[in-house]
This record gives structure tokens, sequence and C-alpha cells, in this order.
């Protein structure tokens, strides 16, 4: 029964490239014989095209190729957000410290030289498995708990984000690109910190057209290359406490209001706020009757008005 339980158990995907038929057949039934399901890639093209339909747990990848090397494979499996977290494991006969170097600065978390001992591979994917599941974790937990967070590279590019600054940002700035513009943003500020007499100010505003919406925190380094921020939506505090005192509104109901003036959807609200779309339509209900209106078009062009007055 035991047995019956195990083989239903889902098995991880290794995705092995090499070009070679012999390492191909040899490593193939080592793993599979492990415990693993196998697919194979003769080059780093056949690679890039199998990981736009299938997802695999880790990645073994010869560094000696022709055409595109492991080396120029492994970057551009990098940069496909669907893959970028899989890790990689070279497998290489040059031994060269140049060559170690190359591997792990494409993106390798380890390399493996050449004849291939099996129980060293077998250890090495077990224990790189485990650790990027415990990475995988680690992100989920931060979406469960509903955080606006992002990483970046040193250099200011994009690591991760949560859904939920993912749509944070893309409602603030009206874009389903929104992550693209506000890296930009985030590469320049990363940029200017380790310049002499920069401001070191631990957050900064994300302006587009002149006004800001977003604001960013720095919270720090979380890894060697990964620092943490967290985002938030930012009203126009003065248009914002205009609503509030014309109104008579609580603090949530003129922020409510606020982006509703700038044409922004209940969900587009719930997002920028951290709102349920329930306790936004409640906060519309209240709205409503404090301004005498029917529908968010009327209570629209009536926050506009003050705010323009303002």
């Amino acid at each position: 029964m035991p047995d019956i339980a195990r083989d239903q158990m889902p098995r991880d995907i290794v995705l092995l490239v090499d070009d070679s038929p012999e390492a191909l057949g040899f490593l193939t039934e080592a793993l599979e014989q492990s415990g693993f399901s196998v697919l194979i890639a003769t080059s780093g093209q056949s690679a890039l095209n199998i990981v736009e339909r299938i997802t695999p747990d880790l990645i073994l990848l010869d560094a000696v190729m022709p055409a595109m090397d492991g080396f120029a494979t492994c970057r551009r499996l990098k940069a496909n957000p669907a893959v970028s977290q899989v890790p990689v494991i070279f497998m290489t006969g040059l031994t060269e410290t140049e060559h170690v170097v190359h591997a792990l600065d494409s993106g390798g978390v380890d390399y493996l030289t050449k004849p291939i001992n099996i129980d060293e591979l077998r250890a090495r994917i077990r224990v790189h498995l485990s650790n990027a599941r415990s990475a995988q974790s680690a992100r989920v937990a931060l979406d469960a708990a509903g955080r606006h967070l992002l990483a970046v590279k040193g250099n200011g590019q994009l690591h991760w984000s949560t859904p939920q600054a993912t749509r944070l940002i893309n409602a603030a700035t009206g874009s389903d690109d929104g992550l693209d513009l506000v890296v930009a943003q985030i590469a320049a500020w990363m940029a200017g910190r380790d310049k002499p007499g920069f401001s070191r100010d631990a957050s900064f505003a994300f302006a587009q057209a002149g006004e800001a919406s977003l604001q960013f925190a720095f919270l720090g380094a979380i890894g060697a290359d990964e620092y943490l921020f967290r985002v938030t939506g930012q009203n126009n505090r003065a248009g914002d406490a205009a609503l509030r005192e014309h109104f008579a509104l609580t603090i949530r109901e003129s922020e409510v209001l606020l982006w509703i003036a700038k044409g922004k959807s209940n969900k587009d609200i719930g997002d920028i706020l951290g709102l349920s779309a329930r306790t936004v339509n409640k906060h519309l209900e209240q709205i409503y009757v404090k301004l005498g209106v029917e529908n968010r078009a009327s209570a629209a062009v009536k926050a506009a008005h003050v705010l323009h007055e303002g």
C-alpha cells in the first residue's frame, strides 16, 4: 500500500539539456531510476521551446553546446519569468575558474564536472530542489498575506513582485505594463543611492504626468542581490483633505471618492487601497448618501468641482 501511494505522488520534473546522445541516455536512465520525470532537449533553443509549454522543477544544462552554449541558454531561461526561479545546475568539463564563474554569473546555482558522478548528481539535485521550494514557500507566504511587495536586483532589474503589488501598480498607473514603468524609476533610484551626496531617503514617490500615484519604501537587502520594496497608493493629500472637509466624509470615504474623481474603477480602487470589492461598494453607498447623488458619475462631478476650487 505505501508503494502505491508513493507511485501516485507527482514526480519532480528535470529538464536535461545536452547535445550528446550518449550523455542523454546515461543521465535519463539514472534520473528516472531515482524517481524523476525527465524532459530532454538537445539544444539551447529546444530547451527554450520546452519551457514555454512546461515548467520544470530543475534544469541540468550542458555548458558546451553548438549554436547557443549553456551560458547563453541560461541567461535566456532566466529572462523568462515563468522559469526565472527554477534552479539551473551546469554540467561541464571546463574546470577553470573563469568558466565556473561564468556559469554562476549566467544564473546557475551549481555545477558538476564531467564525467558525472550519479550519487553526487542526486545529492545536488535534492539540495537545490529543497532550496527552491523554501524560496517559493516564502514568496507564497508573502502573497497569502496580501503584502504589496516587490524585489529588484542591484541593477534595478525586477526580481519578483507579489500579485497584490502588481495589481496595485497597474491600477495606479492605468497600464497593464505598470511594472515596466516603475522599475525604470526604481533602477534610477538604486543607482543614485551609491553616488556621493545622494540623499539616502528610505522612500520615494513614483510620478506620472507630474502627479505622484505610488509611494515606494525601501525595506533593505534580503539576499546577495535582492532588495525589497513596499509599495502603497498615494493620493493627492490636499485634495483628499478638501473632499473630507467639504462633504463630511471619513478618511477612507474621501480616499475612495478621490480615486473615483480620477476615473478609477471599483476594482482598481480596491487594489490601490487594499480593500475588497464589497468594502469599496459599502463606502460608495455612504458617499452617495453624503453627496446626495445616485451614481458614481455624479459623485465624480461633485468631487471634481471641489478639487478644482481647491
